[in-house]
C-alpha cells in the first residue's frame, strides 16, 4: 500500500516528491515506490454560492436578503475542477491506504485540505505533516514524525467557522449595499473596520486647526538648551510672550541645577514575524505588504532560505537551539561573514528574548534556514528582504547596545532650560546595522528618535552647580502638525493592534481596499477615495470599528483551543447578519458615484465612470444592460521626446511620476519638485550620448538607460 501526500501547490509537491524519491511524473501527481504526491491549486473546494441553493439568487435582489442556509454546502471550484477530479481519483485508488496532509501548516491550509477530504468522501486514515521550512532536512524530519490528523480537528473547526461567518456577513451586507444604492459596494468584518481607521484618520486631519508657535533655545557657548514651561512643553503660542522672554534672558547668568548621567542598555529587537517584516520593508524600501508577502514566499518556497512566512510569533522554540549555529554558518558569507563568524567561535547567548515556547503558537519567528545561500541567484527584491531577515537573525546573538545618557537642567532667572545628549559605549547589536543609532522599532514608527532621547547629540563635560551665561537666545517658529496619514507600515501596526485579519491576510485586505477603489495610494500614503468616504457612512456602525473582529478572533481562538463550540458562534453570526441587512434596507441615505466623467456612453448615453486599472484609467458604462468600456484619455505632458519631438505621455509608477514617448519608447524620470527633468541635465545627456563612440546603439536606448540611471541616484 502507498501513502497519498496532498501538498498545497505544485512547486511544494515537486520538492516533497524529490525528497521522498517519487520520480515517475504524471500530469497531476508524482509517484514513487512508497508515496504518491499530488497537489491542490490553493482552494479546490469552496463554500457554495447563493445560486447553488436556489437559482433565483443568481440575480441580486434586496428582497431576497438575508440568505442564510440552514447548513452550508461545499462545491468544487470551476477553475480548478480538473485538479480536484485528479486528486479524487487518486484517493479512490485501491493501493492507497493513507493520506498525508502536507498543505501549509496553518488555519487556511488545514481548511482547504479538510474540504477536499470531505468533498472527495475520503474515509481512510490521515496524518498531518507540520513543518516550518521547505529544506530537505525539514521535510525528512517532518515525515519521520507525522502527527495524527485528528489532532487538528479543532483548528479546522475554527477555520470553518471563520469562512462561514465571513460568507454570511460579507455576502449579505455586500449584496444589500449594492442593490440598495445601485453601485458595487463591498463590506466585510475585516475590510470595513480597516477602511474605518483610514477614514477616522482623514477626519482628524480635516478637523485639525494648525497653530503657530515659537521655541526658545539658549546658546551657552559650548552647548545649547531649550526652554521648557512648568508643564514640560517647549512651545509658546504667544509671539509677544516668546519675544519678551528671549529679550529678558539674553546675557543673563544661570546655574546647572541638575546634571544626570546614566548608562542605558538597549536590547536587540525581536525576530521578525510577518507583520513586522512587512512594516520594515515598507519603511525601508517602500514595499507594499502584498509585495513583501510575495517576495518572502519565493525565499521560502523556491530558494528555501527562510522559514515559514505567515507567522505571528517573534520567538523561537527550545527544540531549535541546536540548529542555530548551523543557520549562522549558512549565512556567514559575503557582507555577513564578519558579523556571523565571531559568533560561531563561542557559545551563543540564548535568552528568553530569543527562545520562549510559551509565546509561539503555530509557527516560530521568520529566520534563515540551514540552506547554503548563493546571493547572486536572488533578484534585487529578494536580496533586500533576505538582508533584513539575516541581519535581524544575527543581531539576536549580539549584546545590548550601551550608551551614556546625559540630561541637563539649567535655571536662569526662574526659567528652566533642558538639554539631552549621549555617548556610545558599546554599539552591541547595532554593529550588525553599521552602528546606526537612529535605528529602532519605536523610532521608525514616525515619532521619537534623536529629538526624544538625545541619541547622536554629544554634550561637553558639565558639572552640577556650574555657572553659565546665555550668549544669545534663538527664536524658532513652527506650526502644530496634524496626525500623518497612514502608510502601509502604520496601517499594518493598527490592524495587528486591533486584531484585524491574520499575518497571512492583512496584505490582501489592503489590496482589496485599493482594488475596490475605496482607498488609494498617493506616494507612500493611503488616502480614502470619494467612494470609501461614502461607503463608511452607509455601513452599520458595528462594522466600522475593530471591536467586532476582535470578538470574532477571540472566539475563533477559543474554538481552536477546544474552549469554545462552533454552533453557538455561528448562531450568533446568523442573528448579526439579519440585523445588518435590516439596517441597510431601512436606511434613508443616498450614494452618489464619485468618479463620474464628462464623457457619455456612445451606446446608451449614460455618463461613463472612471476606474483605475493596472493599464491606466478605464471609462466604464454603469448601466446594467450595457457593459461598454474603453481606455481613458491619455495625460500628455509639456515635455517633448528628444528624438521625435512629440509630446510625451505622463505616467505614474512605483518610483513616482515619469514621462514616456509612445512612439520611440524613450522614458524619462521626473524631477520630484519641478515635475520635469532639469533641462541642463537633459542637454548634457543628449550631447554625451551623441558622441561618435556611442554609434552602434540607438540614441533612444542610450537615452533611456541614462534617464533610468539618473532616476536611481
Amino acid at each position: 500500500m502507498k501513502d497519498l501526500v496532498l501538498a498545497e501547490k505544485p512547486s511544494v509537491a515537486r520538492e516533497i516528491a524529490r525528497v521522498l524519491g517519487c520520480r515517475e511524473k504524471q500530469k497531476s501527481y508524482l509517484e514513487g515506490p512508497k508515496y504518491i504526491v499530488t497537489w491542490a491549486l490553493g482552494h479546490l473546494v469552496g463554500l457554495a454560492e447563493p445560486e447553488d441553493y436556489d437559482h433565483k439568487y443568481a440575480t441580486w435582489a434586496l428582497e431576497d436578503l438575508p440568505i442564510l442556509p440552514d447548513r452550508m454546502k461545499l462545491k468544487v471550484l470551476r477553475e480548478t475542477g480538473g485538479q480536484f477530479k485528479a486528486v479524487q481519483h487518486l484517493m479512490k485508488r485501491q493501493d492507497v491506504g493513507e493520506l498525508i496532509i502536507a498543505t501549509d501548516a496553518a488555519r487556511e491550509g488545514e481548511l482547504l485540505a479538510r474540504w477536499i477530504i470531505q468533498m472527495a468522501q475520503w474515509k481512510k486514515p490521515f496524518r498531518r505533516l507540520w513543518i516550518s521550512s521547505q529544506t530537505d532536512k525539514a521535510i525528512k524530519e517532518g515525515f519521520a514524525s507525522l502527527k495524527p490528523g485528528r489532532e487538528f480537528d479543532r483548528l479546522y473547526e475554527s477555520a470553518r467557522c471563520r469562512a462561514e461567518a465571513d460568507w454570511m456577513v460579507g455576502l449579505n451586507v455586500t449584496r444589500a449595499l449594492t442593490t440598495k444604492f445601485g453601485a458595487p459596494l463591498s463590506a466585510g468584518r475585516v475590510q470595513t473596520p480597516t477602511l474605518g481607521m483610514v477614514m477616522d484618520r482623514e477626519k482628524e486631519i480635516l478637523n485639525f486647526r494648525s497653530q503657530e508657535f515659537d521655541t526658545v533655545t539658549a546658546d551657552f557657548g559650548n552647548f545649547q538648551a531649550q526652554w521648557r514651561s512648568k508643564s514640560g512643553d517647549g512651545r509658546i503660542f504667544d509671539k509677544t510672550q516668546s519675544a519678551a522672554l528671549a529679550k529678558k534672558l539674553e546675557g543673563r547668568n544661570g546655574t546647572l541645577t541638575k546634571v544626570q548621567k546614566s548608562e542605558k542598555s538597549e536590547p536587540h529587537p525581536l525576530a521578525y514575524d510577518l507583520t513586522e517584516l512587512q512594516r520594515d520593508a515598507n519603511r525601508r524600501f517602500g514595499f507594499s505588504a502584498k509585495q513583501t508577502s510575495s517576495v518572502l514566499q519565493r525565499l521560502y518556497e523556491q530558494h528555501k532560505l527562510v522559514t515559514y512566512p505567515r507567522t505571528d510569533s517573534r520567538y523561537l522554540t527550545a527544540d531549535m537551539t541546536g540548529t542555530l549555529k548551523e543557520r549562522l554558518d549558512s549565512v556567514a558569507i559575503g557582507p555577513y561573514a564578519s558579523l556571523a563568524r565571531p559568533l560561531l567561535r563561542r557559545p551563543l547567548n540564548i535568552t528568553k528574548r530569543i527562545v520562549d515556547d510559551s509565546k509561539v503558537s503555530d509557527h516560530h519567528a521568520i529566520i534563515p534556514t540551514e540552506q547554503t545561500v548563493l546571493l547572486n541567484e536572488l533578484n534585487a527584491e529578494e536580496r533586500k528582504l533576505y538582508d533584513l531577515i539575516v541581519r535581524r537573525f544575527i543581531s539576536l546573538f549580539y549584546p545590548p547596545a550601551r550608551f551614556d545618557a546625559v540630561a541637563v537642567t539649567v535655571t536662569v532667572d526662574g526659567e528652566t532650560f533642558t538639554a539631552k545628549g549621549s555617548t556610545v559605549k558599546d554599539a552591541g547589536w547595532r554593529e550588525v546595522y553599521g552602528g546606526d543609532l537612529s535605528l529602532s522599532e519605536e523610532d521608525e514608527a514616525g515619532e521619537g528618535g534623536e529629538a526624544a532621547d538625545g541619541r547622536g547629540i554629544t554634550l561637553p563635560e558639565l558639572r552640577q552647580g556650574e555657572q553659565v551665561t546665555i550668549r544669545r537666545c534663538l527664536l524658532k517658529g513652527g506650526r502644530t502638525q496634524p496626525p500623518g496619514r497612514y502608510n502601509e507600515a502604520s496601517l499594518l501596526t493598527q490592524m495587528e493592534k486591533h486584531g484585524l485579519g491574520t499575518p497571512a491576510t492583512r496584505a490582501d485586505i489592503i489590496e482589496k481596499l485599493v482594488s475596490s477603489d475605496t482607498i488609494e495610494r498617493q506616494g507612500n500614503q493611503l488616502h480614502p477615495t470619494g467612494k470609501g468616504k461614502q461607503l463608511i457612512e452607509l455601513v452599520s456602525p458595528q462594522l466600522r470599528t475593530p471591536d467586532l473582529t476582535a470578538r470574532w478572533e477571540s472566539e475563533l481562538e477559543r474554538i481552536a483551543r477546544g474552549q469554545g463550540k462552533p454552533e453557538p458562534f455561528l448562531q450568533g453570526i446568523r442573528g448579526m447578519a439579519k440585523e445588518l441587512v435590516a439596517e441597510v434596507k431601512n436606511s434613508g441615505a443616498e450614494y452618489k458615484p464619485h468618479n463620474v466623467s464628462n464623457s457619455h456612453c456612445p451606446q446608451c448615453g449614460t455618463r461613463l465612470l472612471e476606474k483605475k486599472s493596472k493599464r491606466g484609467k478605464l471609462l466604464i458604462c454603469p448601466a446594467d444592460d450595457c457593459g461598454y468600456t474603453r481606455a481613458g484619455e491619455k495625460r500628455l505632458s509639456n515635455r517633448r521626446c528628444p528624438q521625435c519631438h512629440k509630446k510625451m505621455e505622463l505616467k505614474e509608477g512605483k518610483a513616482g511620476m515619469y514621462v514616456q514617448c509612445l512612439g520611440c519608447g524613450i522614458t524619462e524620470t521626473m524631477d520630484k519638485d519641478s515635475k520635469h527633468m532639469n533641462k541642463r541635465e537633459q542637454q548634457k545627456l543628449v550631447q554625451q550620448y551623441s558622441k561618435p563612440e556611442s554609434l552602434g546603439t540607438s540614441l533612444g536606448d542610450l537615452l533611456k538607460a541614462a534617464m533610468e540611471k539618473q532616476g536611481d541616484k
